[in-house]
């Protein structure tokens, strides 16, 4: 084959791949499709550069890649999948415990209590966890180690981190709510 149609053939691999699969892909998964010989990264450079213009984006989120719309189509989708005006969005308080999980993880229930000063739902965190923002994480070490939640991979895909280092600097946040 000649090296055009193959290097052809390996973007149409990477793009198949990510096309398929609902959360990132890391760079592991996607060399086993195009074998030793392909630069991954120069693959995905060459795809990204086939979607300017285009309504969604190959991102780099959460230690691997995935097709996304882009931003500014936001409203559009919204308006799609809302048609009764229902929101895709969350609940101010479904927000702040996001929040305080990423920031704080692992942390159990008493913990969600000592920073809002009461208790958090079940219905909430069962919310989180139906969307697969929030998963259980290790056992607390507080008497009747009580579990704790986590952040997901769905939690750093959807809010475009590649990890939790990316979440903005605490201190910055409160500083620019004052």
């Amino acid at each position: 084959m000649p090296p055009e149609l193959r290097w052809r053939e390996w973007m149409g691999r990477i793009e198949a791949v990510l096309f398929a699969n609902p959360t990132p892909v890391g760079r592991e998964a996607l060399a086993r499709v195009v074998g030793q010989g392909a630069s991954v990264e120069m693959l995905i450079e060459d795809i990204r550069a086939e979607l300017v213009g285009r309504p969604f984006e190959l991102a780099q989120v959460a230690g691997g890649w995935m097709f996304r719309t882009r931003t500014q189509f936001a409203d559009a989708i919204k308006a799609a999948a809302e048609p009764g005006g229902q929101t895709l969005g969350f609940t101010e308080m479904e927000m702040g415990v996001l929040c305080a999980i990423a920031y704080h993880q692992p942390i159990d229930r008493a913990g969600l209590k000592d920073i809002f000063g009461k208790e958090v739902s079940r219905d909430l965190l069962a919310r989180l966890r139906y969307k697969d923002l929030i998963a259980s994480g290790p056992r607390s070490p507080r008497p009747g180690a009580p579990h704790t939640f986590v952040t997901t991979e769905t939690f750093l895909a959807t809010f475009d981190l590649q990890s939790l280092r990316d979440l903005p600097e605490l201190e910055l946040v409160v500083d620019e709510a004052n």
